[in-house]
């Protein structure tokens, strides 16, 4: 994809039009992936999909500390989240012990980027 093909102005989305993400569980913590769709989207991910804004998004679920790792040539990061898991599996009392709908919540976070790097509609 040419530079000319991705510049068509800033637009707000939601996470998922740029990107995929799962979760995994180890006790009361939580490993969030996320993988640009397009390399070219990565360094707008980079800069937008920060620990802080993670934890924020998460704080409501208790979690204490969050720790991102960036995986440039992958295009991805992973995220291990402390304490979101409300115990984890075995003592946790909702429905989603695994925190495996917490990549959903986070592909609903919205981020700004040049509009040619979205997939799909809304």
């Amino acid at each position: 994809m040419s530079q000319a093909e991705i510049h068509q102005g800033p637009a707000t989305a939601p996470l998922h039009r740029l990107a995929h993400s799962r979760a995994g569980d180890k006790g009361n913590r939580l490993n969030l992936s996320l993988f640009a769709y397009r390399p070219e989207a990565y360094s707008a991910l980079v800069e937008q999909v920060t620990e802080a804004r993670v934890q924020a998004l998460l704080a409501h679920r208790g979690a204490s500390r969050v720790r991102r790792y960036l995986m440039p040539n992958l295009a991805g990061m992973n995220f291990v989240i402390d304490d979101v898991l409300q115990g984890g599996v075995n003592g946790a009392l909702n429905l989603d012990g695994h925190g495996k709908t917490l990549s959903f919540l986070l592909l609903g976070m919205s981020v700004t980027v040049d509009a040619g790097l979205l997939l799909g509609e809304t």
